[in-house]
């Protein structure tokens, strides 16, 4: 008997596993707990009739609805800590972080997002993207101490080994400076638009550029029509919002998924064959 409830005992002392495919958001909290605010599936219901697409637990595209959002009617804040100017574009502001450098803009707000759902699904070793310059920078070479030239085409060693969180966010705030819509348009496949899922990207590449990122699909089971929400941050560098469709009468932020013409967003109209998504 004393046995048996030593090994209970021994068994209830160890930490329970992680799930496989559990969403964590290591911004709010590292140890990928649960959050208090509501999520974005919590926070935009599908409209009537719909129901959203069934996701792999695993998958970007179920990690992209779990993102924490703040409350409801919440400013979008400018990364110099002043409202923007325009707050009638967005139903929602995501809970994460913008920094204090006018450098998390719209391309760069897409990449934060894909690096930090492989973090938090430890692939980090597929964390990686292409400098303007041409050169691929990676996240698994940052963490051995490597630094890249502006190009990222050639590296130098410069720094202590550190695969920590904190050293992503350095990582991070690099790719910010020297990556963009321009080299990420580039990075990126294109797609058709009956193709469209959640973690894809409607994007335009230049100087400037623009990028939104479709953040949850949902779908009519009766008449097979699809409908998805966008997310975007925007010049100068801001909160990650969650867009209005502009051509909805009631401010609904559902966009259908078939559409003729232009995609009209309320700060850009992207042209067709704008549609990308991650290479496999």
């Amino acid at each position: 008997m004393r046995t048996l409830l030593f090994i209970v005992a021994c068994c209830l002392a160890l930490p329970m596993p992680t799930l496989a495919g559990a969403a964590s958001y290591a911004w709010r909290d590292p140890g990928g707990g649960l959050t208090e605010n509501k999520t974005l599936a919590q926070r935009i219901p599908p409209p009537p009739g719909f129901r959203r697409v069934s996701e792999p637990a695993d998958s970007f595209a179920a990690w992209l609805r779990g993102l924490p959002m703040k409350p409801a009617d919440t400013p979008v804040m400018l990364y110099t800590g002043t409202k923007k100017w325009r707050q009638d574009a967005h139903v929602a502001v995501v809970d994460i972080d913008v920094g204090k450098r006018d450098l998390q803009q719209c391309a760069d707000a897409v990449m934060r997002l894909r690096a930090e759902y492989l973090w938090s699904h430890q692939r980090k070793q597929e964390i990686g993207f292409n400098y303007t310059g041409g050169g691929h920078v990676n996240f698994s070479r940052w963490a051995r101490g490597h630094r890249p030239s502006e190009s990222g085409k050639s590296w130098r060693r410069r720094g202590k080994p550190d695969a920590s969180y904190k050293s992503f966010r350095r990582y991070m705030v690099q790719i910010f400076a020297y990556a963009g819509t321009y080299s990420l348009a580039k990075e990126l496949k294109p797609t058709p638009r009956e193709n469209l899922n959640a973690g894809d990207v409607f994007i335009k590449g230049g100087f400037p550029g623009h990028a939104v990122l479709v953040t949850d699909v949902v779908e009519n089971p009766d008449t097979g029509e699809k409908r998805f929400l966008l997310l975007q941050s925007y010049m100068p560098a801001q909160d990650m919002h969650i867009l209005k469709n502009p051509n909805s009468a009631d401010g609904s932020p559902w966009y259908p998924a078939k559409f003729e013409g232009d995609l009209v967003t309320p700060e850009w109209i992207f042209p067709q064959g704008s549609l990308k998504t991650w290479p496999k």
